[in-house]
């Protein structure tokens, strides 16, 4: 794992590419793992806030995930209970002011080798589209794929991206607090408790 990680943390596949986008930043790649992680957070791409930090989730949207899955700071940061892995370990950058999708060239080098790294995890958080169609293997879009989470359990839970940009799309789905929230913190709990 360790002489994986060094690799992960050298890569410079994309450096061209974000050099290119209106942040020509260099990679940086952020993610928390370790091989006896028992529950995996596949999120999207990091952001801007999250690039600096140099530690996932360290926005309004890590504020959100921690409270819908019921965990405080330290239990999330634990590597050794909790991996995060996106579906692409740089900030992607800015076009026109908005974020870049992941670039798939990451996953397609890393993704295969790091899960197979990770023998322990017994539950995998989806965060937004990308990750829900590299792990389920979907093409259906977030709202049908978060809305057949009963489909994926006790694997898998898909769940929308928590940004303040999906505030709307909550309201609009509220079985989301009342259905899927209550069994996502229960099959946390269960998983970093057993």
């Amino acid at each position: 794992m360790q002489d994986l990680l060094s690799d992960i943390r050298a890569c410079t596949l994309c450096a061209a590419r974000f050099a290119a986008t209106e942040t020509r930043h260099s990679p940086r790649p952020v993610l928390r793992v370790a091989a006896g992680a028992r529950l995996l957070i596949a999120g999207q791409a990091p952001g801007m806030k999250v690039h600096l930090s140099g530690k996932p989730f360290t926005d309004p949207s890590g504020d959100r995930l921690r409270d819908w899955m019921g965990v405080d700071k330290a239990t999330f940061y634990d590597e050794s209970r909790v991996a995060i892995l996106p579906m692409a370990f740089c900030f992607p950058g800015y076009r026109k002011g908005s974020d870049l999708p992941p670039p798939p060239v990451c996953a397609q080098t890393w993704r295969a080798r790091l899960m197979a790294a990770l023998p322990s995890v017994r539950l995998t958080l989806l965060i937004g589209g990308y990750a829900q169609k590299w792990h389920l293997g979907t093409r259906a879009g977030v709202t049908d794929t978060v809305a057949a989470w009963r489909d994926t359990l006790p694997d898998a839970i898909p769940l929308p991206h928590p940004s303040w940009r999906n505030t709307a799309w909550l309201k609009r789905n509220p079985w989301f607090e009342t259905e899927l929230l209550p069994v996502l913190r229960q099959r946390v709990r269960e998983v970093l408790d057993d």
